[in-house]
């Protein structure tokens, strides 16, 4: 659904092929501005506006809806992701409309809580982020 600019909907699209996006299912609440990353079997996206302290989890080779995999350690939005095969990491975002600088961690291959990870040089959000294997 949208309302207000928020969505709950998952798309994909199969990389070795050209063709449009097929509905994959739909996150667990409808928002934006979230942080998303992924192994290669799971997706996760973080937070969103509204002040979500979400984390919704898919398992990538099976189209369904997505599961509640944990939750942030605080509530946020405008939250960045990026991950390795193991590990994703949140960083940053907007709580109460203030920047934070806060870093956050999650086994992808385990649900649960997110965990402190350290603290980003200044307090931001909206920004991008990639990572390496």
């Amino acid at each position: 659904g949208n309302q207000s600019g928020t969505n709950d909907t998952i798309d994909y699209v199969t990389i070795a092929t050209t063709g449009n996006a097929a509905d994959f299912g739909n996150l667990t609440q409808a928002r934006f501005q979230f942080g998303s990353c992924a192994s290669l079997t799971r997706g996760l996206w973080a937070g969103g506006y509204g002040d979500y302290n979400i984390i919704d989890y898919v398992t990538i080779a099976t189209p369904s809806n997505a599961t509640d995999f944990g939750d942030l350690t605080a509530q946020r939005s405008a939250v960045t992701g990026c991950s390795d095969l193991t590990y994703g990491i949140f960083a940053g975002g907007k709580q109460s409309f203030s920047y934070v600088n806060t870093i956050e961690y999650v086994s992808i291959a385990t649900t649960g809580n997110a965990t402190d990870f350290g603290d980003l040089t200044v307090a931001k959000g909206e920004f991008a982020a990639c990572s390496g294997d």
